[in-house]
């Protein structure tokens, strides 16, 4: 999968994308056949790289961006791109920085950003394409139509994913109330959950810089993904080996951090969730301890499901006690204990429907 990009950059492409005025006024200069070069940030930093050009601390309009793209200097934009601090600026970074661009516009703009980390603007007035540079990362902004298929074709294959997701999220159900899971069970539904939310993550980034023009595929990313995350944090929890070093979230991180190919590698997954000695083998059984299921029952808070684990341990013996042995644990009551029973037994019944439906 391509690499996923900084959370500085995705902030700036979400300020020049479509819907917001400073994308009005990037367009205006594309379509006069202009070239521009912006910075996105008036701090000290900025003005120590700045020579000549005029003060003129205005209110940002889209109109008054193209005028001043007419003079050859850079302009200077406030950090939240609402007022034009400055503008006609000479840019000084030191020619020390590394750059891989060749045009002067577009050296200096990779140069101030990885010099100040600031997001910089380069138009190029030849090509009448738009550039954003935010530290040591760029990203020239794709057409929007284009954008737009990539974002559907993606919904589409996001879409497969997460089929293939319930249905295997529906398979370790049955397993767990079953008292029959592998640790292949376990992994692979992990393994699906990373890779739908790893799809959803490069559709997000694609929404960012679509702006306005992708509310109709923002709804049907949200739609698509309800739920997926807490899945993914609730199989680790039920399954994670915890010691003074490795808790969940350090689990967690280490599922997020494995690559692509680590990731389609069952056991190195299996590795994250750091299980006792000869749990590696993926044929091996392993209990869960219930939270997973727990959060299925209605109206069970958080702080009761973890106060039944902390008392049970696993999921076959919440499964085995009585109403009378969860009235017994903080918080629960005998009408929460019913409900407790009555929405585990309705989720073995609807499980052995759908095994044999």
């Amino acid at each position: 999968m391509p690499r996923r990009r900084g959370q500085p950059l995705l902030d700036a492409l979400a300020t020049v994308a479509p819907g917001k005025s400073l994308r009005e006024g990037l367009d205006r200069i594309l379509q006069a056949s202009m070239g521009a070069l912006i910075v996105v940030g008036d701090g000290p930093d900025v003005l120590n790289m700045c020579s000549g050009g005029f003060l003129l601390d205005a209110a940002f309009s889209p109109q008054r961006l193209s005028e001043l793209a007419k003079m050859d200097g850079a302009i200077i934009l406030s950090s939240d791109a609402s007022r034009i601090a400055r503008a006609n600026v000479h840019l000084v970074p030191s020619s020390s920085v590394p750059t891989t661009e060749t045009g002067t516009r577009h050296r200096t703009a990779e140069r101030v950003a990885r010099a100040i980390n600031v997001p910089v603007i380069a138009v190029s007035e030849d090509m009448a394409v738009l550039t954003v540079y935010v530290g040591e990362e760029k990203k020239p902004l794709e057409p929007i139509p284009r954008l737009l298929s990539r974002a559907n074709t993606a919904i589409q294959t996001l879409e497969r994913y997460k089929t293939r997701l319930d249905t295997t999220s529906g398979e370790l159900s049955t397993a767990e109330l079953e008292d029959v899971v592998t640790v292949r069970d376990v992994v692979t539904l992990l393994q699906i959950t990373e890779m739908v939310i790893r799809i959803a993550e490069e559709i997000e980034s694609d929404l960012v810089e679509l702006g306005t023009d992708g509310r109709l595929v923002r709804l049907q990313l949200d739609e698509i993904m309800e739920g997926v995350e807490d899945e993914r944090r609730l199989v680790v929890q039920d399954y994670f080996h915890e010691d003074a070093g490795w808790h969940l979230e350090e689990a967690m991180e280490g599922l997020r951090q494995l690559d692509t190919e680590d990731l389609l590698d069952l056991k190195m997954v299996a590795d994250v969730l750091h299980l006792p000695d000869g749990a590696l083998d993926l044929e091996a059984s392993v209990q869960p301890r219930g939270y997973r299921l727990l959060s299925r029952v209605p109206r069970l808070p958080e702080q009761i499901i973890d106060h039944i684990v902390e008392r049970f341990g696993t999921l076959s013996k919440i499964m085995r006690a009585t109403i009378a042995d969860l009235d017994d644990v903080e918080g629960v009551g005998e009408t929460r204990a019913r409900a407790i029973k009555d929405g585990l037994s309705k989720l073995t019944s609807s499980s052995i429907l759908d095994r044999y439906s």
